[in-house]
């Protein structure tokens, strides 16, 4: 990435962050998520983070801590404050926090508040130049990260570099959606959106921003890739949303899938 649009993506996107409400210089804050938002803020967004690690640490995990039988060394991909590797670590697992964000409310710098808990490596870097050695990790997590990539095969590429043989990728709330054509109409409207209130649309990094079905399944056979879909439950609201948005005759709305992967070679 060109160090000018990576500044202005950065600053574009600490601004947003800052101005939802993110972080606090309060320790309890961070060691109580993806469970509490003790801000009270976002509270409705922490409660569907939580949701998507329950389901991932009980449904998921156990089997991948099985099949390894030993602490697993996972790289969390767009760690951001850092909270599941600190839930990882409790776990008595190996992580590393890497996201290309250093701020001490969003980013890594958060991370500091865990150190006394359950220490673990932070690491500033974009996650299509990994600055880990080959077949050097079991698992890697895209935390609600993998849509800000510009190129998913270069992406997918890096990770399947650094993966272990038997190794396992997952992507944990990342928007997808059946049809292309309406993931491209959220990403206009989420555009639009930033524009009217922050005055600039938040398109200085050309991220995809979306996933969807055909997409996945041509990174299947390129890549040689074996997905397992899981689909955790969140509530009825969120349920009925596609209901809803027909009646209403809006785009479907996004399902926020966990993907898990494998590379077949």
């Amino acid at each position: 990435m060109l160090a000018e649009t990576r500044q202005r993506f950065l600053a574009d996107y600490i601004r947003i962050r800052h101005a939802e409400g993110r972080g606090s210089q309060n320790a309890d804050y961070y060691l109580a998520l993806p469970g509490r938002d003790l801000s009270g803020r976002l509270q409705d967004q922490w409660t569907m983070r939580a949701r998507s690690y329950r389901y991932f640490a009980e449904r998921i995990l156990p089997a991948i801590e099985k099949r390894f039988a030993r602490p697993l060394r996972i790289a969390d991909l767009g760690a951001g404050n850092c909270w599941m590797s600190y839930r990882l670590a409790l776990r008595g697992h190996r992580p590393i926090a890497i996201d290309i964000l250093g701020d001490p409310l969003d980013g890594l710098g958060a991370g500091r508040h865990y150190q006394r808990q359950a220490p673990f490596p932070r690491i500033n870097a974009e996650f299509d130049v990994l600055p880990l050695g080959s077949q050097s990790i079991d698992v890697a997590i895209y935390n609600s990260s993998i849509h800000y990539s510009t190129d998913y095969r270069r992406t997918l590429g890096e990770v399947r570099r650094c993966l272990r043989p038997g190794g396992e990728f997952l992507i944990v709330d990342s928007p997808v959606y059946r049809r292309h054509e309406h993931g491209e109409m959220m990403r206009r409207e989420r555009h639009q959106q930033f524009q009217a209130q922050y005055g600039f649309a938040s398109d200085a990094l050309a991220s995809i921003e979306f996933l969807d079905e055909p997409t996945l399944w041509e990174l299947a056979g390129e890549m040689n890739i074996d997905w397992r879909v899981y689909r955790p439950w969140y509530s009825w609201q969120w349920a009925l949303r596609p209901w809803k948005a027909r009646w209403q005759g809006k785009r479907p709305p996004s399902r926020f899938w966990i993907l898990r992967g494998r590379f077949l070679s």
